[in-house]
């Protein structure tokens, strides 16, 4: 009687173990900058704060890409002061292939400029914020959907209950 006892609490634990066991599903999203557009400089004036514009419309989390798309151009990050002189010697990231992704790896402030002369001065920069990982926002409005792309590629992260730790401990005992 006491062997088929502690099968069932076993078994019994087993299913706590099972049931305990939480999924949460987290999304990246790949953002084009400047939407259809891209990153280049614009033509008018009037569009001299396009990208911090665009940039403001979206929010921004941990592991979202951003992809520039350009020609006979360049984006760097940069820090702020660089951002401010539109300039940098040594940026903290550079690329001038015309197809550019950037992952934003951390919360916080991104600054991104052209490295091409001359094109940060007629607004061809950016600030991007990356939210705080409990702070971020539920997905964006369809009203924005033109301004980034729909792929996102789901991450797993199995959290692990109190009652799923007391559960494995007791069943290595049991056993």
């Amino acid at each position: 009687m006491a062997t088929v006892h502690v099968g069932s609490c076993k078994l019994l634990l087993a299913l706590l173990l099972v049931s305990s066991l939480q999924v949460f599903v987290v999304t990246a999203t790949e953002f084009t900058v400047g939407g259809e557009d891209g990153w280049g400089v614009r033509r008018s004036n009037k569009d001299r704060d396009v990208y911090n514009d665009w940039a403001s419309r979206n929010r921004f989390k941990v592991d979202d890409t951003i992809h520039f798309k350009y020609q006979k151009d360049s984006v760097m990050v940069v820090t702020s002061e660089e951002y401010d002189k539109c300039r940098s010697s040594h940026p903290l990231f550079y690329s001038n292939n015309g197809d550019t992704a950037f992952k934003l790896d951390r919360p916080g402030l991104f600054y991104f400029i052209s490295g091409v002369t001359g094109h940060c001065e007629r607004g061809e920069k950016m600030i991007i914020k990356v939210l705080e990982t409990e702070e971020t926002p539920p997905p964006q409005s369809a009203n924005d959907n033109s301004t980034k792309t729909s792929q996102s590629s789901p991450t797993l992260f199995p959290m692990y209950s109190l009652a799923s730790a007391v559960a494995l401990v007791t069943v290595s005992f049991l056993a």
